[in-house]
């Protein structure tokens, strides 16, 4: 809800923003909607449903006018003109901006039990409303096994050496070309390769280099064996498991937990009823990591193999170890105070991808609350302002979608006209409309709308190889 202070001078500039209407003047101060509810939950038609800023909207495409909302409302907020309700607050925090004196405040940002002395003080009852809670945690952390990017050559030997399949290396080179991983010279039963290069007096030829080279980087001439180097500073992607836990979550069978902050798998747990299904918690990854085994089986109670899991850290440290050259894996502690930077366009994507529902959705910002957060990353692999931190490369972009905007439902607000950060809504006459050059499909404009008035798609890929 949003509230107005005694500074207020009942000027009405925000009664004029206001959208919905939900605003109006009692003994010369702007009293709004309290987003109580109670026209939520008495709705017989499920018209109307809380958005992602925690306020509520009405579905016109579902509202059939029948005034109970109206009638149940206990602060006569609510008024029906030509069948469509106004007096319902979707949070969209115009009325803040609007307001000359700077009276209103926003109640979400208020002790909670603020909030409710307010409500009480008004003397009627209304149903228990769930007010945003304040995370009591300042700092979040997570240990993992990162990456320092400075010193990364991206030769793939830490994803070599991982067990468990839990790094992935893209190099920027062509197939054919070296990418300084030493493989070769890991597998060289007589030591012949030092420094990329081949002693032929004491190579034998046994071709276990031109075998083992991830890169096809050997090739055989004249009876002799070669490497192909290019010198030059390789660029590429890397991307690991982040311990976050998250898979642990969401399988529920137990085989796969979190233990002293060490991920540990037990697979013959990994079979409920003989029947494994891993989409879940494979699609929950955030980095993508996470895969199915085609190496280890366990035999169900039918005799078949059932597929295990794997590409989750088990925090051995051997990539730490097998990047001895450049020292660029280290163990690390990330952690996160919850700040989200000024390009924040308040899209809710965040909001929409957090698997612990940590995000509050704010007009301008969000809030995160740290007793919840995980540090899985997923909303800022997904952020399309890079407004949050992460560690990892691995990222989310978007790429493209499907937005249009519903003239039948439609209240001519200019709301999703001002809030767009693309400028990619038109307005004619006070009719708008989503001009698709300019959308990125932040979902900007739909969660502001409070008419529900947008036909919305959206769809991800992964920034580096298109997936």
């Amino acid at each position: 809800m949003f509230l107005s202070t005694n500074n207020c001078e009942g000027i009405g500039e925000c009664i004029k923003e206001c959208p919905t209407k939900a605003i109006r003047l009692i003994n010369g101060k702007a009293f709004s909607c309290l987003t109580c509810g109670t026209c939520y939950e008495k709705c017989p038609n499920n018209a109307i449903f809380i958005n992602k800023y925690g306020g509520y909207v009405v579905d016109r495409a579902k509202c059939n006018g029948c005034g109970i909302c109206m009638f149940n409302c206990p602060t006569n907020n609510i008024n029906i003109d030509d069948g469509v309700v106004y007096g319902v607050c979707s949070r969209c925090g115009l009325c803040v901006d609007a307001c000359p004196t700077k009276s209103r405040v926003d109640g979400f940002s208020l002790m909670k039990d603020k909030q409710i002395n307010y409500i009480n003080s008004l003397d009627f009852t209304i149903p228990k409303y769930d007010f945003p809670e304040k995370s009591e945690t300042k700092e979040v952390e997570r240990s993992y096994y990162g990456t320092d990017l400075d010193k990364c050559i991206f030769c793939g030997r830490c994803e070599h050496h991982c067990p468990n399949d839990a790094i992935e290396v893209e190099a920027d080179l062509e197939e054919g070309i070296c990418t300084k991983c030493r493989i070769c010279e890991d597998v060289c039963p007589t030591n012949s390769i030092k420094k990329f290069t081949i002693n032929h007096e004491t190579c034998v030829l046994c071709y276990k280099c031109i075998k083992s080279c991830p890169h096809n980087a050997i090739y055989l001439n004249d009876s002799k064996v070669f490497i192909e180097k290019l010198n030059q500073k390789t660029n590429g992607n890397i991307v690991s498991c982040l311990n976050c836990g998250l898979c642990a979550e969401v399988l529920d069978n137990d085989s796969l937990k979190q233990i002293d902050g060490k991920l540990r798998y037990d697979p013959t747990k990994d079979i409920v009823n003989g029947i494994v299904n891993h989409y879940d918690v494979i699609k929950s990854c955030p980095v993508s990591t996470l895969k199915e085994s085609d190496e280890l089986f366990v035999v169900n109670e039918e005799g078949s193999d059932d597929v295990t899991l794997s590409g989750f850290c088990v925090s051995c440290g051997n990539c730490i170890r097998a990047c001895d050259s450049e020292n660029a894996r280290k163990y690390e502690i990330f952690t996160w105070d919850g700040t989200v930077s000024d390009d924040c366009i308040s899209c809710g994507i965040c909001y929409e991808v957090c698997p612990e529902e940590a995000i509050t959705l704010y007009r301008g910002k969000v809030e995160v609350n740290l007793d919840k957060c995980i540090l899985c990353e997923n909303c800022a692999i997904h952020c399309p302002k890079n407004a949050i931190v992460k560690t990892t490369m691995a990222k989310k972009i978007l790429a493209g979608g499907f937005n249009q905007i519903d003239e039948k439902l439609c209240i001519s607000c200019g709301l999703c006209y001002k809030i767009c950060p693309e400028d990619a809504i038109n307005e004619n006459n006070n009719e708008f409309t989503v001009n698709e050059e300019k959308c990125i499909y932040c979902g900007a404009c739909k969660n502001a709308c409070p008419s529900n008035a947008f036909i919305f798609d959206r769809k991800f890929k992964d920034s580096v190889d298109g997936a």
